[in-house]
């Protein structure tokens, strides 16, 4: 074991843990899935419950995957599907700082799994274990097939809600 597996170990242990978290928290926080339905329909996706359901089972799901390093890759398009869809329809428009509800957070979540798609899950994995050796340029080009995924969801199921001008808005 090097210091470069620890250091995976670690990037995936805080990654899918915080997807994991993530998708819970769609599914079963303050809100449930009911409030992130309603939230889901607000920003244009539908079928709001449908899609609702599904970021909370992709995340979730993904983030264990990248926690043990379990088809990396795959577990990795996951991760870069459901943030490149919430940082298109959720955090764009708002510029790139997360404390403006931009896309600085979804960016580097999205950039870290595919790093560790690249890299490879290390030594101290489900693959490794498992003698899978899917990493590099491959490990890289199948987390980018997220991309793909967002963009088919996007084309097929987002339908933007309008602004509204207010009185304050001038």
């Amino acid at each position: 074991m090097t210091s470069v597996d620890i250091a995976l170990l670690l990037v995936r242990v805080v990654l899918g843990g915080t997807m994991i978290v993530h998708g819970w928290n769609h599914g079963w926080g303050p809100g449930g899935i009911d409030g992130t339905t309603r939230w889901f329909a607000g920003i244009g996706l539908r079928p709001a419950r449908v899609h609702a359901w599904a970021s909370t089972l992709v995340e979730i799901a993904a983030g264990v995957a990248i926690l043990l390093g379990a088809l990396t890759p795959l577990a990795a398009a996951g991760v870069v599907g459901v943030m490149a869809v919430a940082g298109v329809v959720a955090h764009r428009s708002n510029g790139f700082f997360v404390f403006r509800d931009g896309y600085e957070y979804v960016l580097f979540i999205a950039v870290s799994a595919v790093a560790v798609a690249i890299a490879g899950p290390g030594r101290l994995s489900v693959d490794a274990a498992l003698g899978l050796r899917l990493a590099g340029v491959v490990g890289g080009l199948v987390a980018a097939v997220g991309l793909l995924g967002a963009a088919a969801l996007l084309a097929a199921s987002w339908r933007p809600v309008p602004v509204v001008a207010t009185a304050e808005d001038g």
